[in-house]
């Protein structure tokens, strides 16, 4: 007994927290002790609940910690904590309600607490105005979710907790909504509440009159996802034809310039179908999640309307109208004429709104709604008053929107913007050309015909489709290609024998010498696209539905098809020798489900820069040359110059009858030699 009281435990409760830890029963009494303390320092907080009382927290703190070793005497702990800030969080001192919440935690953390009643519990002490504490809670919060839907969702706590955050949301304390819905976009983020339900209640946070509460919520539904863009395209990449597969056909065979040209042309029809399979990186899930697109766009552009807010807020709510209009391909005929009003050269951010133009337009919405806005950006944006930036801003726009309406364009306006292709401005001409190839592939009718370029087998069978015109087709495009290899290797069979044996003969009379054989991949290609160009387009068809609804096609049978439809942009068309080099954009997009501001403000050639910003480069660039820079000997900069400086700025006229200057002539051999030596010393002890 005298050891135990030599320890002085009642007062050290940090060496008793460890004893008990390591021996809970040898240590009831104490525990007990300790317990019936908290009690009586408890009934005297409640009495002034706004005091500062640290004996209580650290009793407190000890409770939790070893809340696991008397689970029975420690049964209502946890409640009395709860009850205690549910009363008196609003005016109990900070530190100890810091400390009352770290307790509720640790019990949380050893698993003595039903989760569902503490997270709403610290849902309510988010409206504290104690930033430090917001930061913790919300933090555990977080955390505590992400553990009990670790192993498996636990719907029964996601439901109860959802339908609690949507109230929370439409709290009148402005903190407990923001982090309420901070936390559920970090759920989301952290695809632990990815579902419809989580999407739908953060676009209620849409419409919140406290705009950061508004800014939150469209950020979330503008953003990208991070985890999503480092991932790898490599699944996407290793399907269909590669760009090893064009090298080692067209690197076989006879060497030629017209077999480099093929290739040049080949693999730019590649990467064009790349872009066409590469996957989105941005995370739309959460767009595509809405239940009732079409009535939130209304309502948020309803509140575009009548909002009073900054101009960067209604400039994101543009854009979040835009995507929802291309993605779901919605009706929203108001916005186009609310739009047109900003697409003015001097307007701030007019790429951007130029982007939502582009983004609104689908090929369900009417021509007749979006010609005004191709007509209007043409008025104000492709005009030679303006500088060639702007112009080719201009281009790139309307060459969007036609991607995604291309009934939209009439072709008056497009021959005349087809003109600009010979600007002495490069963007503006390379932006003229690049809509001209857009057109090229879609309907070559529409161009000059000078500019329709050399016909190809893709561009023959190029037709814009009326509005509204669906085309379900009953059979796989390109699969004639399938039969026609057949039928070639087939003929080719008997064939072999006899070729073998010839070229066996013939290295017999060669000295040894190694002989070159000319690979036959070249010439098949060629004899089955000419078999395929000779067939007419019925045969064609009735060919490949034949194929298509006979048998069951392969990976590598797809790889041919894809092959053959590539090779139909390459190859001319029947009938049609190459007049003139086509010119192929390296610019070309397809056509994506969300488009970047680099689609309208790419230029082709750096602009040129005025004569401050090269004299700022240039005087940049020398910072780091201060060896070669004059070296000033004064100790102190302030100084004044002496004698000697002043005399090297003066006037000659005032000099030429000064002593030293008449002498200076007049000096033996012997008298120069000691004043160069002298100056040499004293340069040497200058250094």
């Amino acid at each position: 007994m005298s050891g135990r009281q030599s320890n002085k435990l009642p007062n050290n409760l940090a060496q008793l927290q460890n004893l008990i830890k390591r021996d809970p029963p040898s240590y009831v009494e104490e525990f007990l002790q300790q317990h019936r303390h908290y009690q009586s320092n408890l009934e005297v907080f409640k009495l002034q609940p706004d005091k500062p009382n640290k004996e209580l927290s650290e009793l407190v703190m000890f409770l939790a910690q070893v809340g696991h070793c008397y689970p029975q005497q420690l049964s209502t702990f946890p409640q009395e904590l709860s009850q205690l800030l549910l009363s008196y969080h609003t005016v109990i001192e900070p530190d100890l309600r810091m400390t009352f919440c770290k307790a509720l935690i640790l019990l949380r953390n050893k698993d003595l607490i039903d989760p569902s009643g503490l997270l709403e519990l610290f849902f309510e002490l988010l409206r504290c105005h104690d930033k430090l504490l917001r930061k913790t809670l919300y933090t555990h919060i977080v955390t505590d979710i992400k553990n009990i839907n670790s192993r498996h969702k636990n719907n029964k706590v996601n439901t109860m907790l959802q339908n609690f955050m949507y109230t929370m949301l439409r709290d009148s304390n402005p903190f407990a909504a923001k982090i309420s819905l901070d936390v559920m976009i970090e759920l989301y983020k952290r695809n632990i509440w990815n579902d419809a339900k989580t999407v739908n209640v953060i676009t209620t946070a849409c419409f919140s009159k406290v705009t950061k509460i508004l800014v939150a919520a469209l950020t979330f539904f503008l953003g990208t996802d991070e985890d999503e863009k480092n991932e790898s395209d490599s699944e996407s990449e290793n399907e269909g034809v590669s760009a090893r597969d064009l090298m080692v056909r067209f690197s076989t065979g006879k060497k030629s310039s017209k077999n480099k040209k093929k290739l040049e042309k080949a693999m730019k029809v590649l990467r064009k179908h790349k872009k066409k399979k590469k996957a989105e990186v941005f995370n739309f899930s959460a767009i595509h999640l809405i239940h009732d697109p079409q009535d939130f766009s209304e309502k948020l552009f309803k509140q575009l309307e009548e909002s009073k807010e900054r101009f960067e807020v209604k400039l994101m709510m543009m854009e979040l109208i835009s995507r929802l209009v291309g993605i779901h391909e919605l009706f929203l005929f108001n916005y186009y004429p609310f739009i047109q009003r900003f697409l003015q050269p001097h307007q701030r951010e007019v790429t951007k709104i130029l982007l939502c133009a582009a983004q609104a337009s689908h090929q369900l919405i009417p021509p007749e709604v979006v010609e005004p806005v191709i007509m209007t950006i043409a008025n104000n944006f492709v005009t030679d008053r303006n500088s060639g930036e702007v112009m080719t801003v201009g281009i790139n726009a309307i060459r969007e929107v036609a991607t995604r309406c291309p009934l939209a364009i009439n072709e008056d306006l497009l021959q005349d913007l087809a003109q600009y292709k010979m600007h002495k401005d490069k963007n503006v001409m390379m932006s003229a050309r690049g809509l001209i190839q857009l057109f090229r592939n879609l309907n070559p009718q529409m161009l000059h015909k000078k500019d329709r370029g050399k016909p190809t087998e893709a561009t023959a069978e190029a037709k814009i489709k009326d509005y509204g015109e669906l085309e379900a087709k009953d059979y796989i495009p390109g699969a004639e290609v399938l039969e026609v290899q057949e039928e070639n290797k087939e003929g080719e069979e008997d064939e072999d024998g006899w070729e073998s044996a010839s070229i066996s003969d013939g290295d017999e009379d060669e000295d040894g010498e190694w002989v070159d054989v000319h690979h036959s991949s070249d010439e098949e290609a060629g004899e089955i696209a000419e078999k395929l160009q000779s067939m007419p387009a019925e045969e064609r068809k009735a060919k490949a539905a034949a194929i298509s609804g006979s048998r069951l096609l392969t990976q590598d049978d797809f790889k041919k098809i894809r092959l053959a439809q590539m090779a139909k942009e390459v190859n001319a068309a029947p009938g049609k020798g190459q007049k003139r080099k086509m010119v192929v954009s390296d610019d070309e997009q397809d056509e994506q489900e969300v488009l970047s501001l680099r689609n309208i403000e790419k230029l082709h050639k750096k602009p040129k820069s005025d004569k401050e910003t090269r004299l700022a480069t240039a005087l940049a660039g020398r910072t780091d040359r201060k060896e070669f820079a004059k070296k000033h000997f004064k100790l102190n900069p302030h100084a004044s110059t002496s004698n000697k400086e002043k005399r090297r700025t003066k006037n000659f006229t005032m000099m030429r009858n000064s002593q030293s200057v008449r002498t200076k002539g007049k000096r033996s051999f012997r008298e120069k030699q000691i004043a160069l030596r002298e100056s040499l010393l004293k340069k040497r002890k200058k250094k």
